[in-house]
């Protein structure tokens, strides 16, 4: 029900465009946001954003460079990596739940995950 894709390997300071494309369901009742696990380390939240896309929310190390979106007609979600550095290297992960779930960074639903590697 959670689908992410666009992720690859870039050198340090380049960009990547993440989409994670949500059925239906999903998409029109829940929040979402981008969650990563690097090796060795625990996951941990990156960016979540409300069901009108007003409100987000962003972990300290990604702010100013990273962007999350979402397109409601297209049930899409989106995170805009710019200035890519190597500690992003991760498996990005969507996920989807109720605003409390999300607000407390413990969703429900998940989607299989896309490799990022950021090169020096």
């Amino acid at each position: 029900q959670l689908q992410a894709s666009g992720g690859g390997s870039v050198q340090a300071g380049g960009s990547l465009r993440l989409s994670c494309a949500a059925s239906g369901r999903i998409f029109s009742n829940y929040y979402m946001g981008w969650f990563r696990q690097a090796p060795g380390r625990e996951r941990e939240v990156v960016a979540t954003i409300n069901w009108s896309g007003v409100t987000t929310y962003y972990a300290d190390s990604v702010k100013g460079r990273f962007t999350i979106s979402r397109d409601n007609a297209k049930n899409m979600l989106y995170l805009q990596m710019n200035s890519l550095r190597p500690e992003d290297t991760a498996v990005y992960y969507c996920a989807a739940d109720r605003a409390i779930a999300i607000a407390r960074f413990t969703p429900n639903y998940w989607g299989q995950g896309t490799q990022v590697t950021v090169s020096s």
